[in-house]
């Protein structure tokens, strides 16, 4: 199992749009908005880093109203 987190910008008035569409994404552990530089931080659950990376780029990048995403592995300590 490989989790991540995903920080995603979005553009203004595709929030909802965007929202509901990112929540149906399979892999797409929990959704938090938040205020700052970014919008939403998504905890992401998947098989392997290739499976992760795809939910990202194929899944996510391709909503529209979606600027901008920053991923980070996690690892447990």
């Amino acid at each position: 199992m490989v989790t991540g987190l995903v920080l995603i910008r979005l553009m203004a008035g595709k929030e909802n749009q965007a929202l509901a569409q990112i929540k149906q994404i399979k892999g797409v552990a929990h959704v938090t908005a938040v205020f700052g530089r970014w919008d939403l931080v998504l905890d992401i659950e998947t098989d392997d880093v290739h499976t992760l990376s795809n939910v990202v780029v194929r899944g996510i990048r391709a909503i529209p109203g979606v600027m901008s995403t920053e991923s980070l592995i996690t690892t447990a300590i």
